[in-house]
């Protein structure tokens, strides 16, 4: 059977811009970077057919005014999630910055970061059988390379290592 050819996705204009922008932000939690980003890959896919130029920044600024974009609660969300998995503050704010929260929102999420750091570490080691909940005592390259993954998940190179020196069993209240 032939194939039937497509029909020729028309360019945007500003209301069509918009539409896509509610869209996206119905069903993602996002941010304003994010938004602003996928609105302009549409519009480079698309094309845009408006007399006036396309400012995705300014629609993506007017959801967050409307409160459908709230850059700090989402990376308060993303922070805690990732520190449920065991990763490190590194790459905490590494992803956050990725997302797009910079600025106040960033500076506003740091002290959270800091806060479960330790907690993240003992996730991460817990999930890995690291120093305390390994099974036997690690040999010096296995202790390397489980400082080295704890390294990799964002900690910080003290912590993974006092961490991955410690003894199967030994108490992880000296860690505070």
């Amino acid at each position: 059977m032939p194939r039937v050819p497509r029909r020729p996705v028309p360019p945007l204009d500003r209301s069509g811009l918009e539409r896509l922008a509610l869209r996206y932000v119905e069903r993602f939690a996002t941010t304003r970077g994010r938004l602003t980003d996928y609105l302009l890959r549409k519009i480079r896919e698309r094309g845009w057919k408006d007399d006036v130029a396309a400012d995705p920044a300014v629609i993506a600024e007017r959801f967050a005014e409307l409160g459908y974009i709230d850059d700090q609660a989402y990376g308060e969300a993303k922070a805690s999630a990732m520190a449920r998995r065991g990763l490190g503050a590194r790459r905490v704010t590494g992803a956050l910055h990725q997302a797009g929260i910079r600025g106040e929102d960033a500076e506003a999420i740091a002290p959270r970061i800091e806060e479960r750091a330790i907690d993240a570490a003992i996730t991460f080691a817990r999930r890995r059988r690291i120093g305390p909940f390994a099974e036997q005592v690690a040999d010096r390259p296995l202790r390397e390379k489980q400082i080295g993954a704890m390294l990799r998940a964002g900690h910080a190179p003290a912590l993974a290592r006092r961490i991955a020196t410690m003894n199967p069993g030994d108490d992880l209240t000296d860690l505070d």
